[in-house]
């Protein structure tokens, strides 16, 4: 490993590996994640969402009656996937402001468009909107799983109803129980979680068109006060977005609460998956139940014949680790000055990334 850096520390350029490999890689995605989790947490996920949302807004104030042309649309539509990245990267070092740098990376190649691109909005129109579409959908991704792995369990529970076997209290040796029993335990708690999950999924609201401080006063300005043009335009955008409700108030942001609720669902489910997958290892233990071993597979460097309940192990560490961030969305909901601080943005894409 010594020729891997040069004498000030840097990468040698000449090590041969891809550039992928020379930076971090979160294991969550390179390991753990789904193809789709992955996609749906992804920059090109994110940015195409934010071309949406300006092109919703545009075509609602269209529809309402801004002077906005069809040929601006379609401009903005055609280029809603043609995303410059090294450009915006470009653009938010000399900014210092991500969405104004997307703002001006769209506008490159929807010249037409450039005057309508985000007009009236405030960064938090993207921003916000886009973590609500991205969990939601994200919940969409993680419920059909969830259910299926209840099917499986109660199928098993069924198959299983009438095989004894020693119940513990305490971890000592108690009266009989059976296999099927024992699952449905489990089983009653994943349908908690699923209810939990499912609720939070369907109480997600849009944060909808509001201005820089939730007052909605720049739309108002731009339909000359009109408060039934500023309503109907957030309705617009709303059904465009797929939502069936906004948010009534806001500040600049939704309330970081709806983080709470979400991270408490995930965080619940975390802990159903420790108690059922730490059961697991200890039945592995007694030598009662046991992991699927693959042909190849090897159990440890010096003993390759054992059989670790590897597969629970791992959902052990990842939902220990589920449970402890449930922390960032009470302590950001807690110290959101007034209408908005920014100290919650990094901390958010951090906490909200583990589905």
């Amino acid at each position: 490993m010594a020729g891997i850096q040069n004498s000030a520390g840097e990468m040698d350029n000449k090590f041969p590996c891809k550039d992928e490999y020379r930076k971090y890689r979160s294991p969550l995605v390179a390991r753990y994640a789904s193809p789709e989790m992955a996609f749906n947490f992804s920059d090109v996920k994110k940015f195409t969402t934010w071309r949406k949302l300006w092109l919703y807004l545009a075509k609602a104030q269209q529809t309402i009656g801004l002077d906005i042309k069809d040929d601006q649309l379609k401009e903005m539509e055609d280029n809603v996937g043609n995303i410059d990245f090294e450009m915006a990267a470009a653009e938010e070092r000399k900014r210092r402001h991500d969405v104004m740098a997307h703002v001006y990376t769209f506008a490159q190649c929807c010249p037409r468009a450039a005057s309508i691109i985000h007009l009236g909005a405030t960064s938090c129109y993207v921003g916000d909107n886009t973590d609500l579409i991205v969990i939601s959908d994200a919940f969409n991704l993680l419920l059909p799983r969830l259910a299926r792995c209840i099917q499986r369990l109660a199928s098993f529970a069924e198959a299983q109803k009438n095989l004894p076997t020693l119940g513990f209290t305490h971890y000592q040796p108690a009266q009989l129980t059976t296999v099927g029993k024992r699952a449905c335990l489990w089983l009653s708690d994943l349908l908690m979680d699923l209810r939990n999950l499912t609720r939070v999924r369907d109480d997600l609201r849009f944060r909808g068109v509001k201005g820089t401080t939730g007052t909605q006063a720049s739309f108002l300005a731009l339909f000359d006060g009109d408060g039934e043009k500023v309503d109907r335009l957030d309705r617009l955008v709303t059904e465009m977005a797929g939502f069936q409700r906004s948010y009534i108030v806001t500040g600049q942001t939704y309330s970081r609460k709806v983080d709470i609720d979400v991270l408490s669902a995930l965080a619940g489910l975390g802990a159903t998956i420790h108690k059922v997958c730490t059961d697991l290892r200890l039945l592995a233990n007694l030598k009662e139940v046991e992991e699927p071993f693959e042909t190849d597979q090897i159990g440890s460097s010096a003993m390759p014949y054992k059989r670790n309940p590897m597969r629970s192990e791992r959902c052990c560490s990842l939902a220990r680790h589920l449970m402890t961030l449930v922390g960032d969305p009470l302590q950001t909901h807690a110290v959101q000055w007034f209408e908005r601080t920014l100290d919650d943005s990094a901390n958010s894409s951090l906490a909200l990334v583990l589905f």
